[in-house]
């Protein structure tokens, strides 16, 4: 059986697709008890990683976790009490999705304290280990969506910085993978999008999939700050407007980790978009 930590969320959610699709047994955790669409098959069971002990009870008779952090609120977690949790119930594989600023942004509180606590507490677990570290989402742009559907407009600092943003359900295939195959312990992948591309040309990109022009507004480093205050704390903050307005050359480094892994190159930007339209409609 395969435990799937936030199974709601943007990587979650084709996880548990990807893994129902091959016939494995899932069982989909999240914080609350609605918002999954579950397959057929797949237990969907409440939890919290902030818990640890609401989660033995759905690690017994599992042999591999797919751990989220929990993004923003990933400083609230116990990370080895959660290992301790999932080996007790008999876990011999994990799947860790980190972060790419462990790596790039060492200093940050967010990225390399607390993102580097959860890869430590992983290595030394003794559970065969894959640690995912992908850059910006597709999906990010989803804060587009109401403005979008009301105005036509998108609004983002660093109008023409790119960055190689990856579909989440690039990072669900590879963590798929990595989760039932052999040969990926002990591997950390870095997990890119397949080029460059800015926030005016993703703003462009949803325009074309809707068949309608998008207007975009260059915000100010300020307000951007002021809009992302309301969901991240600050120092969360400080770290994504720095990526996002600097990013230093591994940030905009291109990985061929997805195509190793999956054989194939992963999805454009236009991909995604085309794909989730009807949030923008």
């Amino acid at each position: 059986m395969i435990v799937v930590t936030g199974s709601t969320g943007n990587v979650g959610r084709p996880l548990v697709q990807a893994l129902s699709a091959t016939g494995a047994q899932v069982t989909a955790v999240s914080r609350g008890i609605s918002g999954l669409d579950a397959p057929e098959g797949v237990v969907h069971q409440r939890a919290d990683l902030a818990v640890p002990e609401s989660l033995r009870p759905l690690f017994d008779g599992a042999d591999a976790l797919f751990l989220h952090d929990s993004g923003a609120g990933a400083h609230l977690l116990s990370p080895q009490e959660i290992l301790d949790a999932a080996k007790a119930g008999g876990v011999r594989r994990i799947v860790l999705l980190s972060s790419q600023g462990v790596a790039t942004r060492p200093q940050s509180a967010s990225h390399g304290g607390t993102g580097r606590s959860f890869e430590d507490a992983v290595r030394q677990s003794g559970m065969e280990w894959t640690i995912l570290r992908p850059g910006g989402f597709d999906s990010n742009a989803y804060a587009w969506a109401e403005s979008v559907r009301t105005r036509r407009t998108a609004a983002a600092p660093f109008a023409d910085v790119g960055l190689p943003t990856i579909d989440p359900a690039d990072i669900a295939e590879v963590a798929a993978a990595a989760l039932r195959e052999d040969g990926h312990a002990g591997q950390v992948y870095e997990l890119t999008g397949p080029a460059l591309s800015t926030p005016r040309q993703r703003a462009e990109a949803i325009g074309a999939a809707l068949g309608e022009p998008i207007r975009f507004i260059e915000q100010t480093r300020e307000e951007a700050r002021a809009q992302l205050l309301e969901f991240m704390p600050a120092p969360v903050v400080e770290t994504t407007l720095s990526i996002l307005g600097a990013p230093n050359p591994a940030e905009q480094r291109i990985s061929p980790d997805v195509e190793k892994v999956l054989g194939r190159p992963p999805r454009t930007f236009a991909d995604w978009a085309q794909r989730h339209i009807a949030a923008f409609g």
